[in-house]
């Protein structure tokens, strides 16, 4: 199979029980981000497609959870490389529906043929255990079984690894999954589908529904949904959670973040101004990830500051094709406006401008959705840039004492997503990582990305639930224990 690379595309279709379909309700243009032109259409799917879709899953379910084990995981397998075959197809589709470079494209589908490796081992993690003589001539067994049709709403900014985090684990433990991807790029979920079916699970076992906010709340209230999983801003997280939660569902939400980096006198400061210009930037800033407060120790504050800038001016703004690109375009001209807007606040509210990137030019792409790395000198704490997620290539550096102070800066956020810290002293590090309050937390790296068989933390507002993405809590989110008992008074 080779996949269509090159823009114009036909209109994005459901897939549903094998079959490709169009969604049956109206929709809008999926648009290239660097060009500003219409490169496919999706429709949105109505109450029907969902039904027709559930009810499939369902059906499939039911023979796929009596399929052994062994059996299930041999289309992951398949998956697996067909995702490696195709990895570069993939990464352009993405590049040009996302805006991201192709690097980056890459490594987000790398990390999501991870989560299907991982998944392979279902066999060994599905597991649960067994006591001989837990009462007199008693022993009791823990037996993990699926429950039945799941589904995943997966964002914009990383639509070709994020599926991945759920479909292998759901579909392993023996459930069945539908994936509502975003709207704003959803060709790459299509292709994706395109290689799931050459793969070669039983049709109604992986399902695609495109659509909007109607689809996900009829996904949500569907009786037969037996739980939800989605990444997203945090407003739309708490609401996905409260909506699921209500309808008796289990459910993860992972939220929206404000990610700090802690510097001290002791860093190596060529690498951590490398990697934190890298954590604020790569992906147009546009990831849940993206460390954008950076919190330096005063006595090296002024050098720091001083590289940072240096650094961030020798990215290069542009096309995500051109291999020469460091920073590709912002997804939507909404959402760049939206961080034009958040740094006009920043200006507004006293913070330093460092370096501005609003006036970037990107020959032959003018009508892109570009912005080039920003960075702001002594912000405050109480500063919205300092407090809100900002989702673009757009950092502020804000000066402390000491780690005590950093720490408590950090600890300040009403999000507990990730933080990363750049020391050479192992008690600092160890005071951070027992005192910062966030669910990833990385020592001299840019970005506290965990490796598929960890779960991806988060906590406090950009998190809601108990079982995370990824590795041992996607087995445990995915199945429920039934506890056997037996006795034979014979024996």
């Amino acid at each position: 199979m080779l996949l269509d690379t090159s823009p114009p595309w036909d209109d994005v279709q459901n897939y549903i029980n094998g079959d490709w379909s169009t969604p049956s309700g109206s929709g809008q243009d999926v648009v290239n981000p660097a060009t500003g032109e219409a490169i496919s259409y999706v429709g949105f799917s109505s109450d029907d497609d969902i039904n027709t879709a559930v009810k499939a899953g369902q059906e499939a379910f039911n023979e796929w959870k009596e399929t052994s084990v062994e059996r299930r995981i041999q289309p992951l397998f398949k998956l697996k490389q067909l995702l490696e075959d195709h990895q570069n197809d993939l990464a352009e589709i993405l590049v040009r529906e996302h805006g991201k470079t192709f690097a980056e494209a890459k490594g987000e589908l790398r990390r999501g043929i991870e989560n299907v490796e991982v998944a392979c081992g279902i066999p060994s993690m599905m597991q649960a255990g067994h006591l001989p003589n837990a009462a007199p001539e008693i022993d009791e067994t823990a037996v993990r079984k699926p429950l039945g049709v799941f589904t995943a709403v997966t964002p914009f900014n990383f639509p070709g690894m994020i599926p991945l985090w759920f479909l292998p684990y759901a579909v392993a433990t023996g459930n069945a999954f539908i994936l509502k991807p975003s709207e704003q790029d959803p060709i790459v979920a299509q292709r994706l589908f395109e290689v799931i079916d050459e793969a070669g699970f039983p049709d109604g076992i992986v399902q695609l529904v495109n659509g909007s906010v109607d689809t996900v709340n009829a996904l949500i209230d569907h009786d037969e949904i037996q739980g939800v999983s989605f990444v997203g801003s945090t407003p739309v997280a708490k609401t996905v959670y409260e909506r699921a939660a209500a309808n008796g569902k289990r459910v993860q939400a992972q939220g929206g973040a404000k990610n700090h980096i802690i510097v001290t006198e002791s860093a190596d400061l060529d690498f951590a101004v490398k990697k934190t210009v890298s954590s604020a930037c790569a992906c147009g800033g546009e990831r849940c990830l993206a460390n954008d407060v950076i919190v330096v120790e005063e006595a090296i504050y002024d050098e720091f500051a001083n590289r940072v800038i240096e650094e961030a001016k020798a990215q290069t703004v542009g096309y995500g094709l051109d291999s020469k690109t460091d920073i590709g375009a912002l997804i939507t001209s909404e959402h760049e406006s939206r961080v034009r807007d958040m740094i006009a606040t920043g200006i507004d509210e006293g913070a330093e401008m460092l370096l501005d990137g609003r006036d970037v030019e990107v020959t032959g792409y003018e009508n892109g959705n570009f912005l080039a790395p920003t960075v702001f000198g002594d912000i405050d704490p109480e500063m919205t840039i300092a407090q809100e997620e900002i989702f673009g290539p757009v950092l502020g550096l804000l000066p402390v004492d000491n780690v005590d102070e950093a720490i408590e800066v950090l600890n300040r956020s009403d999000f507990g997503n990730a933080a990363s810290l750049f020391t050479e002293s192992g008690a600092d590090a160890r005071k951070v990582r027992h005192q910062a309050d966030v669910g990833n937390l990385g020592v001299n790296a840019g970005t506290a990305a965990p490796m598929a068989f960890f779960h991806f933390g988060g906590r406090n507002d950009s998190f809601f639930g108990d079982l995370h993405a990824q590795g041992e809590d996607m087995v445990h989110f995915y199945t429920d224990k039934t506890i056997y008992i037996e006795r034979w008074p014979s024996a």
